[in-house]
């Protein structure tokens, strides 16, 4: 790998002799005699930075091709499980009707922590499989629900069985947290 060595370039600063006006460049006034005439203050031109390559180096100047790298991706045999959403026009039959307990995300798109525990809430889906209905409901497009459950932040999960609310588990969480909440109602 070339490492490259950047060089600056340093623009000396205008000696005082430079800063008095010759004699082409009294005008007579005060600003005239006060400001440096432009024919008289001979800058550099600057050029910017060089690159330089360290002397260690034994790679020619000639920039060299980027590497090409192969990614190999190998897809896991199993999926993902994909969490249902409820909305308030099914919450009635799809949670409080159910036979089985219902896990319940209260979430919105906007939401950091929310998308954090997604995959969380993925694998509990799929670890309960038959035994727990996990669903997710976006609280910017079901605001009813969640203002009749009293939800003021979220993420929020809700554990129901029979109809009433069990437990609340409030903030993204580990996985453990929310696996011991749910092994009381099973």
């Amino acid at each position: 790998m070339a490492t490259a060595v950047l060089e600056s370039v340093v623009v000396p600063r205008p000696s005082s002799s430079l800063l008095r006006p010759s004699s082409s460049c009294l005008g007579g006034t005060a600003s005239s005699f006060l400001s440096p005439c432009p024919r008289s203050l001979p800058f550099p031109t600057a050029r910017g930075l060089k690159l330089a390559y360290p002397a260690r180096s034994f790679r020619s100047l000639t920039p060299t091709p980027p590497r090409r790298s192969s990614i190999v991706c190998e897809a896991q045999q199993e999926t993902a499980t994909e969490v249902p959403a409820v909305t308030d026009g099914d919450w009635q039959s799809v949670v409080i009707e159910s036979e089985t307990p219902v896990l319940v995300e209260f979430w919105a798109p906007w939401c950091g922590p929310c998308r954090m525990i997604h995959p969380i809430i993925d694998e509990v889906a799929k670890q309960y499989a038959g035994k727990l209905k996990c669903y997710k409901l976006n609280t910017d497009e079901s605001p009813s629900v969640a203002t009749q459950y009293g939800i003021r932040s979220i993420p929020t999960v809700m554990i129901f069985k029979d109809g009433d609310k069990k437990d609340a588990v409030i903030g993204a969480v580990p996985k453990s947290t929310l696996t011991t909440s749910i092994e009381k109602f099973l």
